[in-house]
């Protein structure tokens, strides 16, 4: 059966007097999704959330929330939506509980029951009458969320929600936003790390306001099925990467600490064949060999073409 849809856009765009912020962007988020927003600082992601919430106004184009118009509708959809914003948005000097009940009140969520389950799922029982400026930055997360929530939101928008905290709070994060799918709750999150990116049920690349590819995460990686992708382990030095970068039929060259990764035309590259274009002494051969794609190599190579 069909999923709800939560999320419709059609030529959604955004200028700034000559600056196209975001353009013309066509998406479609059902129900129980989380969908990732992936793209560098600058891309539009932000700029698209806040049309979404009614923030900004759009500069042409259309889109619906839960079936309601965002411009003609706004007061409806902001019923129906929460946001977590890049920045921590919380009252630092109330505490725990004095945040949840401003922000249940500005929602108009009248529901002390629900207010006290989120204490309890998320870790607060114990912490409900500490400053809000005093947690940590895992739990001033947990704590912006909460209050996104305190209306029971159909649709939950989070903006980089996991930057400055440390891979257990991130993954603790994410093991929350999954429990509020299994709810039916919709997610739509913006990142620009590509291992959260990989846990999105969809995503959509963003590069300079435009939508580049719109899919699973799995079907993603089947873009680069018509190229040849390599991962080469070594200690490498610049003039290496160089000579790799400028070798024809070399499409994109990432690093990763020891790592190289090398996209190739189909067919034009073999790891012998790179093993002796790399043409390091006493190297293992087994230090070249072929790699399964990558979101980021995927992001990376898209890029690369657009920009050319």
């Amino acid at each position: 059966m069909t999923r709800e849809i939560v999320i419709e856009t059609h030529g959604l765009t955004k200028r700034f007097g000559p600056l196209t912020a975001v353009d013309s962007i066509d998406l479609t988020i059902r129900k129980g999704e989380i969908f990732g927003f992936l793209g560098p600082n600058g891309a539009g992601k932000t700029t698209t959330i806040r049309m979404l919430c009614g923030i900004l106004r759009p500069t042409s184009g259309r889109a619906t929330i839960l079936g309601h118009d965002i411009l003609t509708e706004s007061d409806v959809v902001k019923r129906h939506i929460g946001y977590v914003s890049q920045q921590f948005g919380l009252y630092a000097d109330l505490t725990v509980e004095e945040n949840m009940r401003f922000f249940a009140d500005l929602y108009g969520a009248a529901d002390g029951t629900y207010k006290e389950e989120l204490i309890d799922l998320y870790g607060f029982a114990d912490k409900r009458r500490q400053r809000a400026g005093t947690l940590s930055g895992g739990y001033k997360q947990r704590l912006a969320l909460i209050c996104a929530l305190s209306h029971m939101p159909d649709l939950l928008f989070l903006d980089e929600p996991t930057v400055g905290v440390d891979p257990v709070t991130r993954k603790e994060l994410w093991d929350l936003f999954y429990q509020l799918t299994d709810n039916g709750t919709t997610l739509f999150v913006t990142t620009h790390y590509m291992e959260e990116a990989e846990r999105c049920h969809t995503l959509g690349l963003l590069f300079k306001g435009r939508l580049i590819l719109n899919d699973t995460p799995a079907a993603m990686k089947r873009f680069l099925a018509d190229r040849d992708i390599f991962e080469i382990r070594f200690p490498y030095t610049r003039v290496i990467i160089e000579r790799v970068r400028n070798a024809q039929g070399i499409e994109t060259v990432n690093q990763f600490g020891n790592t190289l990764r090398i996209i190739a035309k189909k067919g034009v590259y073999t790891p012998e064949v790179l093993y002796a274009l790399i043409a390091i002494p006493d190297l293992p051969e087994d230090r070249v060999r072929p790699s399964e794609a990558s979101i980021e190599d995927v992001f990376i190579n898209l890029t690369e073409r657009v920009k050319g």
